[in-house]
């Protein structure tokens, strides 16, 4: 058997006070797990405690004991949720009592799916008592994931069925599959404290994902980044710990008035918190009252507890015990959740476990009906991956990047590459079919209107047309939009229509010749951009964009906004220069060779150095 397979596995105990969790603890594993003063001294489990059964098989299994006391619910909370498989513990001499049902209650709204009946003190019970109690039980869990759970009676103080039970944990261990290590990281903190000489720790059983020595991991809520120091796996140093693993982690970035239970290590960069998620409410049966609109809750998730307000949903009127419902929770602090995870909540007055359901979108819009909210949900319970996607997209304004679908979802980049394959993707955005397509049609009518308005012009101006369109946009998403489409070409800093070309009048092409013929006979002294203009005989408007289409052909060069120069005379310049390459010379020496004015030469010799003719050292130029 496969050790470091195996060893990912995690069992949690439950059911009421004193009835024998932490001594079959210790019976199964020689650890004791109550390590507080106060534990030890009133002889009752108040926080969580650890340890781990190596079986005969080279398995080891992680074992989370959880407190009994109502008063310790909320801890018992934080170690329940991520374990495999539960013993369930129930004294012999007793039988099912208070935090047994509730205990009971939390484990099947977390949707444990597998569990081993415990009587334990069966030294203290008959063996009719010990049946009876069976029977009790197995009447107890009918319908729910305990039924048909074996049952073993022990006693932790004789030692008396701790070995078939060991042998029954085998078993069961065998049959569960492996917690996913190829999921986004993340670790729920049960315990932060710091060590002498290694500084800040925290622990936790590895949710998902994979941690080794040297990552760098994200902190939840806050944000803050730290460095993977070292790791125990069950005690163990260790370079690298897998999903499903009890894992503590020295880290460095933060201290340790930074951490506490209910915070969540992740992968960088990828997840965030929030502060509201919408899901599904089951009301337990035994709920003590119906539930309210705004009514204020204990929620529990992962390891966090924060108080939260629940907003009904699908339904106007209370949601009354035994019944399902779709909700929003406030919370009062950010938390890390993503759709799919379990969540407990738990009334204010008394402080009992009400309810709980799963996580069904964590980003919910916040200015959408509620009737549609609604439908919306109903859609994500019932969407396939690749349908999940396409409605994130279709109702975000810009798309999603691969890395914002998975800060929603929580998937990894293989199961987004997977559940993209239909979806249109402009640059590094996936987009709505629809939204792109009417949007590509309102470009065109615009670019189609501009060429009726102006058909001298080689198009409508890029940023134009982005500014209309697209003002919020990122420039990568809008450039792959006019790239990736057949109804528009980008022509320059133009966008037209396929179709579209310049045709001038007999006039205008007159026109343009006299422009043109002006500048090239002029030489370096140019006339004024508007006696050239007004020598065309056509109104100004017209004659601006004959110049205009003879700059973006390059016939001609603008030096300054008035000083334009025929390409060839520029050209001509340039190569009478190329034999001084390397001499430096100064404005003065500049006018004597071309025998122009310094109105002239100044801005000709910036346009050499734009053109990369000449460059300019302090108030002199070289030729280049």
């Amino acid at each position: 058997m496969d050790s470091e397979l195996r060893t990912n596995l995690i069992a949690g105990t439950a059911g009421h006070i004193d009835h024998g969790k932490t001594a079959l603890v210790r019976a199964l594993t020689g650890i004791e797990t109550d390590r507080l003063r106060e534990e030890k001294a009133r002889g009752i489990s108040i926080d969580l405690g650890f340890a781990h059964l190596d079986l005969d098989s080279g398995v080891r299994i992680g074992l989370v004991d959880v407190p009994g006391h109502e008063r310790f619910v909320r801890n018992m909370l934080a170690g329940v949720g991520g374990i495999d498989f539960v013993l369930f513990v129930v004294a012999a001499n007793e039988s099912i009592k208070p935090q047994t049902r509730e205990h009971f209650d939390i484990c099947r709204l977390l949707q444990i799916e597998r569990g081993i009946v415990v009587l334990t003190k069966a030294d203290l019970a008959g063996p009719e008592l010990v049946d009876l109690v069976r029977m009790e039980f197995e009447e107890f869990a009918a319908g729910s994931f305990l039924e048909g759970a074996p049952v073993m009676a022990v006693s932790s103080t004789t030692g008396a069925g701790i070995a078939e039970l060991k042998a029954e944990i085998a078993r069961m261990a065998a049959l569960i599959p492996q917690k996913n290590a190829a999921r986004r990281t993340r670790l729920p903190v049960d315990r932060a404290f710091t060590m002498r000489g290694f500084g800040p720790v925290v622990t936790g059983t590895l949710h998902s994902g994979t941690v080794a020595v040297g990552d760098a991991l994200q902190l939840h809520p806050g944000g803050a980044m730290v460095r993977v120091r070292g790791l125990q796996v069950h005690g163990e140093a260790a370079e690298r710990a897998v999903a499903g693993q009890r894992t503590a982690i020295n880290i460095a970035g933060v201290e340790k008035s930074d951490l506490g239970r209910g915070m969540v290590l992740a992968e960088p960069g990828v997840l965030r918190s929030t502060s509201r998620f919408d899901a599904e409410l089951e009301l337990l049966p035994g709920a003590p009252t119906s539930l309210k609109h705004q009514a204020p809750v204990h929620l529990h998730v992962g390891t966090a507890v924060v108080e939260a307000e629940v907003r009904l949903l699908s339904q106007t009127h209370p949601v009354e015990p035994g019944t399902t419902a779709l909700v929003r929770l406030v919370l009062r602090e950010p938390v890390l959740v993503l759709p799919g995870d379990r969540y407990i909540i738990r009334m204010f007055s008394p402080v009992v476990t009400i309810g709980g359901g799963t996580v069904l979108e964590i980003a919910p819009p916040v200015r959408m009906r509620r009737l549609q909210t609604v439908e919306r949900l109903h859609a994500l319970q019932r969407a396939t991956p690749a349908e999940c996607v396409a409605l994130l997209v279709r109702e975000s304004f810009f798309g999603m990047t691969a890395d914002e679908l998975a800060s929603r979802t929580g998937w990894t980049a293989t199961e987004i590459a997977k559940a993209v394959v239909q979806q249109p993707k402009l640059g590094g955005t996936f987009v709505d079919a629809a939204w792109r397509d009417a949007l590509i049609a309102k470009m065109r009518a615009a670019v189609t209107e501009h060429h009726k308005l102006q058909p001298l012009a080689v198009g409508m101006p890029r940023e134009d047309l982005r500014s209309r369109f697209l003002p919020q946009a990122p420039q990568e998403l809008f450039d792959a939009l006019l790239e990736q489409n057949r109804e528009l070409v980008s022509d320059g800093e133009h966008v037209r229509l396929p179709s579209h070309r310049v045709a001038l009048a007999q006039d205008e092409e007159a026109a343009m010749q006299k422009i043109e013929g002006a500048f090239a006979a002029a030489g370096l002294e140019v006339p004024s951009t508007d006696q050239v203009l007004a020598g065309t005989g056509l109104p100004k408007d017209r004659a601006k964009t004959l110049l205009a289409m003879l700059l973006k052909q390059k016939r001609l060069v603008r030096a300054t906004g008035d000083l334009i120069f025929h390409a060839s005379t520029v050209a001509t310049l340039a190569s009478q220069l190329a034999s001084r390459k390397g001499q430096s010379f100064g404005v003065p020496e500049f006018k004597e060779w071309t025998g122009v004015s310094r109105k002239y030469a100044i801005p000709l010799l910036e346009l050499l150095d734009r053109e990369r003719v000449t460059r300019r050292v302090g108030d002199s130029r070289v030729v280049i």
